[in-house]
């Protein structure tokens, strides 16, 4: 049940074990400019040498910042939003496991979050996850075998159409031609987790 997945995966990462390729995914985080510092909660989740990678989509704003998801995991693969000033790339596509991942922050895309656009990011990039941010919310479809997913504000920063803004992060634990994945979201002060699992499309 759900209240049995949230008691499980809260409150560190220990339980995961070392066969899996654990990668955490967030961003739009604002820092200092929107807010000053990550989620404290969050922080005490996030236990260094258990995440093999870190999958950012931007605006991290601050190479403190980059710097500390630096500290969880040696591989760091960031896009540019369009408050960054690092030279990060537009998109970028990694391969984990058997899937091909797209990355890229989103405020290109227009609407930002359009499902119907990112399909066209998707299909450029020809990869098999899309990975996006720019709205502050989470989202997650599967379109045509194809994921999409939009982990949020990590640090819950307002955005141009929300001043209260849900705090979010996902891992998504990648296992042969699946994925499970953790949504870690801030609900006032307690953190809740939501489970989902994604078959790669034949």
């Amino acid at each position: 049940t759900k209240d049995k997945t949230q008691q499980h995966l809260t409150p560190s990462l220990f339980f995961f074990c070392d066969t899996m390729v654990l990668v955490l995914v967030l961003g739009d985080l604002h820092i200092p400019f929107r807010t000053n510092a990550l989620p404290q909660k969050f922080k005490q989740l996030l236990v260094p040498g258990k995440i093999q990678k870190v999958l950012c989509t931007g605006n991290l704003c601050s190479k403190e910042t980059l710097d500390y998801l630096k500290s969880l995991a040696n591989d760091v693969v960031c896009t540019r939003g369009e408050f960054d000033e690092a030279p990060f790339p537009e998109t970028k596509v990694v391969q984990i496991g058997q899937f091909k991942v797209g990355l890229i922050h989103g405020h290109q895309v227009v609407p930002w979050g359009d499902l119907e656009s990112l399909g066209t990011v998707q299909r450029e990039l020809d990869v098999d996850v899309l990975i996006s941010g720019s709205t502050h919310s989470f989202s997650k479809a599967v379109v045509n075998g194809k994921l999409f997913i939009n982990p949020g504000s990590a640090t819950g920063a307002y955005s141009a159409f929300a001043s209260d803004v849900e705090a979010s992060f996902a891992l998504m634990d990648f296992q042969g031609s699946h994925i499970i994945i953790f949504l870690y979201h801030l609900i006032g002060s307690e953190v809740k987790v939501e489970k989902f699992e994604h078959a790669l499309a034949n």
